[in-house]
């Protein structure tokens, strides 16, 4: 069974067992990571959306120990082989690409890449048959509604901060046209001003009859049916 293990902001380690990856691996500095260091996971996988510092975070360190393969932008993906990463996945939107696990799209995201001349994107996952959506760092857009016809989305992983990413009322548009499931709120509340209340996100979702909503606390672990 998949399970999913939130670390704060906007990195998660998904897992079944066999195949483990983790998005957006932001560690050191991050207040979400409790315990764990770059060295302490083991993952064979390693997702990154774009290359600002609370994103790209202990790519590099991770890949090395785990030696793991790193799936980003070809920007991204370059840079990280600069510093050192040997497997490397490219990619960019709209590409699809299979993996031991099943296949990953890369989609769209209205964000800096971090990166001269890239640009950010998040993912789509089909992984052991379960559909999840990681935004990544977005304001919203109206192709949401397009990804929510080509792929079927069981869990989305949506920021909700605002300032640098969509809002609580954006995001909840955003839940609208993907049609996922259960969402999962991220990218919050890691400083002053990404403040955000996700209960009253999970009402207003909830309230609208649009998905299941799970508020996860750093640490927490959820299983994915």
């Amino acid at each position: 069974m998949a399970k999913l293990l939130y670390l704060g902001h906007s990195c998660f380690i998904l897992s079944n067992g066999g195949d483990s990856l983790i998005f957006d691996p932001y560690i050191n500095g991050n207040p979400g990571a409790g315990e764990h260091t770059p060295l302490s996971l083991e993952v064979n996988y390693v997702l990154v959306s774009h290359a600002h510092g609370d994103h790209l975070g202990d790519a590099v360190e991770i890949c090395q120990h785990n030696n793991a393969i790193l799936i980003s932008t070809f920007e991204v993906g370059n840079l990280c082989r600069s510093q050192g990463v040997s497997r490397i996945h490219t990619g960019h939107i709209g590409g699809r690409a299979n993996f031991p696990f099943g296949y990953l799209r890369f989609t769209p995201a209205l964000h800096g890449a971090g990166v001269a001349g890239g640009l950010a994107c998040g993912f789509y996952l089909n992984f052991h048959q379960v559909g999840i959506y990681f935004a990544g760092d977005t304001g919203l857009f109206s192709d949401m509604a397009l990804l929510a016809q080509l792929e079927h989305i069981d869990y989305a992983l949506l920021p909700i901060g605002d300032n640098y990413t969509m809002g609580h009322s954006d995001a909840v548009l955003a839940v609208e046209m993907l049609q996922p499931r259960v969402v999962i709120p991220m990218h919050y509340n890691t400083n002053e001003l990404i403040i955000q209340d996700p209960h009253l996100f999970k009402a207003d979702v909830e309230a609208k009859g649009l998905s299941q909503v799970e508020v996860m606390k750093p640490g927490q672990e959820l299983e994915l049916k």
